[in-house]
C-alpha cells in the first residue's frame, strides 16, 4: 500500500514533505503528546537508536497534533535527535488511521492512537503497527528494519 503523502512543519517551522524523503526507509510514528511519560519514553528510545536507523537508510520522523513551538521545547529538553512534525488539523493523523476513538477510565474520547508505519524508499507500507506500547517499541521496529533490509539486499 502507498503511503499517504503529506507536508507539515517540523519542530523549526520547516516543511517536510514525505515525498522529499522518496529513496530513503521512513520510521513514521504517531504519538498523542510532547511531555507525557510515553511520549517522552518512545521518543527518547527513538533518539538512542538514531544512528543505528541511518545505518540502514532510515529516518525517523515522530507526529503529533502539538504545535512546532512545543515540539522544539521537547526536543531541547529531553535532548531529542529526531524529526519531529505537527499535525494541528489531524489530517495526517486520520490518513494514517491513526486519530480515533480512545476509551480511558471507562469514558470515550477522540485522540491519537499510538501507530508506527515502516514506509520502504518506493514510498510503500511495509509494515505498520497499531495501539503500540511505547516502552521497547523503538527497538522492536530497528529489529523489523534489519530483517526486511537484509531481505531486500540478497
Amino acid at each position: 500500500m502507498k503511503a499517504y503523502d503529506f507536508c507539515l512543519p517540523n519542530q523549526d517551522g520547516v516543511e517536510i514533505c514525505l515525498r522529499d524523503l522518496k529513496g530513503r526507509w521512513i520510521v513514521l510514528y504517531f504519538y498523542p503528546k510532547d511531555n507525557t511519560p510515553g511520549c517522552t519514553t518512545e521518543a527518547k528510545e527513538f533518539s538512542a537508536l538514531l544512528d543505528e536507523f541511518e545505518k540502514l537508510g532510515a529516518v525517523v520522523i515522530g507526529i503529533s497534533p502539538d504545535s512546532p513551538k512545543k515540539h522544539s521545547n521537547f526536543i531541547e529538553k529531553h535532548n531529542l535527535k529526531i524529526t519531529l512534525l505537527s499535525d494541528e488539523n489531524k489530517e495526517v493523523l486520520k490518513a494514517y488511521g491513526a486519530w480515533g476513538k480512545k476509551k480511558m477510565y471507562g469514558k470515550e474520547y477522540e485522540g491519537v492512537i499510538r501507530s508506527t508505519f515502516l514506509i520502504d524508499p518506493d514510498g510503500n507500507i511495509v509494515k505498520e503497527y497499531k495501539k503500540v506500547k511505547a516502552k521497547g517499541h523503538a527497538a522492536n521496529v530497528l529489529e523489523d528494519l534489519k530483517v526486511i533490509t537484509n531481505e531486500t539486499e540478497n
